[in-house]
Protein backbone atom coordinates (compact mmCIF):
# COMPACT_ATOMS: atom_id res chain seq x y z
CA UNK A 1 0.00 0.00 0.00
CA UNK A 2 1.36 3.47 -1.25
CA UNK A 3 1.77 6.17 1.25
CA UNK A 4 -0.72 8.28 0.45
CA UNK A 5 -3.11 6.09 0.19
CA UNK A 6 -2.47 4.35 3.65
CA UNK A 7 -2.36 8.20 4.69
CA UNK A 8 -6.58 8.59 3.43
CA UNK A 9 -7.41 5.28 4.42
CA UNK A 10 -6.25 6.75 7.96
CA UNK A 11 -7.69 10.45 7.97
CA UNK A 12 -10.97 11.97 9.04
CA UNK A 13 -13.10 11.78 6.39
CA UNK A 14 -15.72 15.01 5.72
CA UNK A 15 -18.37 15.51 3.76
CA UNK A 16 -19.96 19.41 3.21
CA UNK A 17 -22.52 19.54 1.10
CA UNK A 18 -22.95 22.76 -1.14
CA UNK A 19 -19.44 23.84 -0.66
CA UNK A 20 -18.46 25.60 -3.58
CA UNK A 21 -18.54 29.02 -2.71
CA UNK A 22 -18.87 30.87 0.72
CA UNK A 23 -19.23 29.65 3.64
CA UNK A 24 -18.99 25.90 2.29
CA UNK A 25 -15.97 26.60 0.38
CA UNK A 26 -13.99 28.28 3.85
CA UNK A 27 -15.10 25.07 5.59
CA UNK A 28 -13.84 22.73 2.92
CA UNK A 29 -10.21 24.01 3.12
CA UNK A 30 -10.19 24.75 6.59
CA UNK A 31 -10.84 20.90 7.23
CA UNK A 32 -8.77 19.88 4.54
CA UNK A 33 -6.03 22.25 6.07
CA UNK A 34 -6.63 20.31 9.00
CA UNK A 35 -6.21 16.84 7.82
CA UNK A 36 -9.45 15.61 6.87
CA UNK A 37 -10.30 13.91 3.32
CA UNK A 38 -13.08 16.26 2.41
CA UNK A 39 -15.61 15.18 -0.11
CA UNK A 40 -16.77 19.04 -1.26
CA UNK A 41 -20.39 18.41 -2.88
CA UNK A 42 -21.58 20.80 -5.54
CA UNK A 43 -24.70 20.75 -7.73
CA UNK A 44 -24.25 23.64 -10.42
CA UNK A 45 -20.90 25.36 -9.86
CA UNK A 46 -18.25 22.88 -11.17
CA UNK A 47 -15.71 25.42 -12.09
CA UNK A 48 -15.48 26.74 -8.77
CA UNK A 49 -15.45 23.41 -7.02
CA UNK A 50 -12.86 21.82 -9.45
CA UNK A 51 -10.36 25.22 -8.30
CA UNK A 52 -11.12 24.17 -4.78
CA UNK A 53 -9.89 20.71 -5.47
CA UNK A 54 -7.08 21.57 -7.60
CA UNK A 55 -5.43 23.25 -4.59
CA UNK A 56 -5.72 20.90 -2.07
CA UNK A 57 -4.51 16.87 -2.87
CA UNK A 58 -7.09 15.56 0.19
CA UNK A 59 -10.13 17.46 -1.74
CA UNK A 60 -12.74 15.54 -3.58
CA UNK A 61 -15.46 17.22 -5.82
CA UNK A 62 -18.89 15.13 -6.43
CA UNK A 63 -21.80 16.74 -8.27
CA UNK A 64 -25.38 15.81 -6.44
CA UNK A 65 -28.63 17.75 -6.17
CA UNK A 66 -29.30 17.11 -2.17
CA UNK A 67 -32.84 18.08 -2.43
CA UNK A 68 -33.25 14.48 -4.43
CA UNK A 69 -32.87 11.74 -1.89
CA UNK A 70 -31.17 9.12 -4.89
CA UNK A 71 -28.78 11.81 -5.55
CA UNK A 72 -27.96 12.04 -2.21
CA UNK A 73 -27.44 8.35 -1.89
CA UNK A 74 -25.04 8.56 -4.43
CA UNK A 75 -23.05 11.46 -2.65
CA UNK A 76 -22.87 9.19 0.43
CA UNK A 77 -22.15 6.05 -1.57
CA UNK A 78 -19.62 7.88 -3.56
CA UNK A 79 -17.72 8.61 -0.08
CA UNK A 80 -18.04 5.32 1.66
CA UNK A 81 -16.41 3.55 -1.60
CA UNK A 82 -13.58 5.75 -1.65
CA UNK A 83 -13.10 6.25 2.37
CA UNK A 84 -14.81 3.36 3.75
CA UNK A 85 -16.31 5.70 6.39
CA UNK A 86 -17.94 9.43 7.33
CA UNK A 87 -16.19 10.99 10.41
CA UNK A 88 -18.09 14.59 9.73
CA UNK A 89 -20.98 15.47 7.72
CA UNK A 90 -21.33 19.22 7.25
CA UNK A 91 -24.99 20.43 6.22
CA UNK A 92 -24.30 23.56 4.64
CA UNK A 93 -26.18 23.13 1.24
CA UNK A 94 -28.78 26.49 1.40
CA UNK A 95 -30.47 29.36 -0.54
CA UNK A 96 -32.89 32.43 0.63
CA UNK A 97 -35.67 34.02 -0.09
CA UNK A 98 -36.54 37.56 0.67
CA UNK A 99 -40.57 37.75 -0.10
CA UNK A 100 -43.37 39.06 1.62
CA UNK A 101 -45.91 35.85 2.49
CA UNK A 102 -48.20 36.71 0.03
CA UNK A 103 -45.56 36.78 -2.70
CA UNK A 104 -43.99 33.73 -1.17
CA UNK A 105 -46.04 30.93 -3.42
CA UNK A 106 -46.08 27.15 -2.65
CA UNK A 107 -43.77 26.30 -5.34
CA UNK A 108 -41.33 28.77 -3.85
CA UNK A 109 -41.85 27.55 0.04
CA UNK A 110 -41.51 24.27 -1.21
CA UNK A 111 -37.93 24.74 -2.94
CA UNK A 112 -36.35 26.32 0.16
CA UNK A 113 -37.74 23.49 2.53
CA UNK A 114 -36.34 21.34 0.16
CA UNK A 115 -33.06 22.57 -0.33
CA UNK A 116 -32.42 23.72 3.60
CA UNK A 117 -34.21 21.16 5.31
CA UNK A 118 -35.18 18.26 3.17
CA UNK A 119 -31.25 17.34 2.16
CA UNK A 120 -30.09 17.66 5.75
CA UNK A 121 -32.77 14.79 6.58
CA UNK A 122 -31.58 13.16 3.61
CA UNK A 123 -27.28 13.29 3.76
CA UNK A 124 -28.20 12.54 7.81
CA UNK A 125 -30.23 9.42 6.94
CA UNK A 126 -27.69 7.98 4.59
CA UNK A 127 -24.63 8.81 6.90
CA UNK A 128 -25.90 7.82 10.14
CA UNK A 129 -25.93 4.38 8.48
CA UNK A 130 -22.29 3.94 8.69
CA UNK A 131 -21.48 6.09 11.92
CA UNK A 132 -23.77 4.19 13.76
CA UNK A 133 -21.75 1.13 12.52
CA UNK A 134 -18.59 2.97 13.24
CA UNK A 135 -20.26 3.74 17.00
CA UNK A 136 -18.54 7.53 15.87
CA UNK A 137 -19.16 10.86 13.94
CA UNK A 138 -20.40 14.07 13.85
CA UNK A 139 -23.23 16.11 11.89
CA UNK A 140 -22.70 19.44 12.21
CA UNK A 141 -26.01 21.61 10.87
CA UNK A 142 -25.45 25.19 9.60
CA UNK A 143 -28.32 27.26 10.77
CA UNK A 144 -29.00 30.62 10.70
CA UNK A 145 -29.78 33.72 13.43
CA UNK A 146 -33.25 33.68 11.61
CA UNK A 147 -34.01 30.10 12.56
CA UNK A 148 -33.63 31.38 16.60
CA UNK A 149 -35.42 34.74 16.09
CA UNK A 150 -37.07 34.94 12.77
CA UNK A 151 -36.72 37.59 9.94
CA UNK A 152 -38.99 39.71 8.53
CA UNK A 153 -40.06 38.77 4.35
CA UNK A 154 -38.00 35.42 4.97
CA UNK A 155 -40.44 33.36 6.63
CA UNK A 156 -39.58 30.34 5.00
CA UNK A 157 -36.16 30.63 5.07
CA UNK A 158 -36.50 31.38 8.74
CA UNK A 159 -38.93 28.13 9.13
CA UNK A 160 -36.30 25.87 7.06
CA UNK A 161 -33.20 26.44 9.73
CA UNK A 162 -35.53 26.27 12.93
CA UNK A 163 -36.61 23.02 11.44
CA UNK A 164 -32.63 22.62 11.05
CA UNK A 165 -32.10 23.77 14.67
CA UNK A 166 -35.40 21.07 15.80
CA UNK A 167 -33.58 18.21 13.54
CA UNK A 168 -30.25 18.77 15.61
CA UNK A 169 -31.45 18.60 19.27
CA UNK A 170 -33.82 15.81 18.28
CA UNK A 171 -30.92 13.62 16.77
CA UNK A 172 -28.01 14.31 19.13
CA UNK A 173 -30.66 12.49 21.47
CA UNK A 174 -31.57 9.99 19.33
CA UNK A 175 -27.97 9.36 18.53
CA UNK A 176 -25.84 10.13 21.47
CA UNK A 177 -25.87 6.38 22.44
CA UNK A 178 -23.70 5.61 19.43
CA UNK A 179 -21.32 8.22 19.93
CA UNK A 180 -22.63 10.18 17.10
CA UNK A 181 -22.72 14.06 18.16
CA UNK A 182 -25.30 16.51 16.16
CA UNK A 183 -24.43 20.70 16.52
CA UNK A 184 -25.98 23.42 14.87
CA UNK A 185 -23.79 26.54 13.75
CA UNK A 186 -26.17 29.78 13.54
CA UNK A 187 -24.40 32.41 11.81
CA UNK A 188 -25.77 36.06 11.94
CA UNK A 189 -24.76 38.52 8.54
CA UNK A 190 -21.64 37.12 7.13
CA UNK A 191 -19.87 38.47 4.43
CA UNK A 192 -20.76 36.36 1.27
CA UNK A 193 -22.14 36.11 -1.75
CA UNK A 194 -25.69 35.86 -0.21
CA UNK A 195 -25.66 39.34 1.26
CA UNK A 196 -24.36 41.24 -1.68
CA UNK A 197 -27.50 42.51 -2.44
CA UNK A 198 -27.04 44.52 0.87
CA UNK A 199 -26.13 48.61 -0.08
CA UNK A 200 -23.14 50.46 1.73
CA UNK A 201 -25.79 52.59 3.57
CA UNK A 202 -27.80 49.19 4.83
CA UNK A 203 -24.66 47.80 6.31
CA UNK A 204 -23.75 50.41 8.10
CA UNK A 205 -26.83 50.09 9.23
CA UNK A 206 -25.98 46.26 10.33
CA UNK A 207 -22.74 47.19 11.66
CA UNK A 208 -24.43 50.04 14.35
CA UNK A 209 -26.51 46.83 15.65
CA UNK A 210 -23.62 44.43 16.25
CA UNK A 211 -21.33 44.46 19.10
CA UNK A 212 -18.46 43.84 17.41
CA UNK A 213 -18.82 46.27 14.40
CA UNK A 214 -18.32 44.01 11.44
CA UNK A 215 -19.80 41.28 9.39
CA UNK A 216 -18.94 37.55 9.99
CA UNK A 217 -16.76 36.39 7.36
CA UNK A 218 -16.61 32.65 6.25
CA UNK A 219 -13.67 31.69 8.34
CA UNK A 220 -15.69 32.42 11.60
CA UNK A 221 -17.92 29.80 10.78
CA UNK A 222 -14.81 27.34 9.45
CA UNK A 223 -13.51 27.98 12.40
CA UNK A 224 -16.56 26.90 14.56
CA UNK A 225 -16.61 23.93 12.85
CA UNK A 226 -13.14 22.83 13.98
CA UNK A 227 -13.95 24.19 17.62
CA UNK A 228 -16.78 21.77 17.62
CA UNK A 229 -14.99 18.96 15.66
CA UNK A 230 -12.08 19.26 18.75
CA UNK A 231 -14.62 18.85 21.19
CA UNK A 232 -15.96 15.52 21.93
CA UNK A 233 -18.62 16.55 25.09
CA UNK A 234 -20.60 19.56 22.85
CA UNK A 235 -23.94 17.75 21.49
CA UNK A 236 -27.26 19.44 20.86
CA UNK A 237 -25.95 22.93 20.82
CA UNK A 238 -26.92 25.78 18.37
CA UNK A 239 -23.76 27.94 18.49
CA UNK A 240 -25.00 31.71 17.64
CA UNK A 241 -21.49 33.49 15.37
CA UNK A 242 -23.24 36.83 14.88
CA UNK A 243 -20.83 39.29 16.65
CA UNK A 244 -23.50 39.45 19.67
CA UNK A 245 -25.68 40.82 17.39
CA UNK A 246 -28.86 39.46 19.16
CA UNK A 247 -27.92 40.22 22.69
Amino acid sequence: MGENQEKNILSKVAIVTGSSRGIGAEIVKTLSKNGYNVVLNYNKSQNLAEDIAKKFSNVYTYKADVSDYEEVKNLVDFTINKFKRIDLLVNNAGIDLVKTITDTTTQDFDNIIKTNLYSAFYTSKEACKYMIKQKSGHIINISSIWGLIGASCEMAYSVSKAGLDAMTKSLAKELGLSNIRVNSIAPGIIDTEMNSFLSESEKIELYNEIPLKRMGTPLDIASCVIFLENNPYITGQILQVNGGWNI
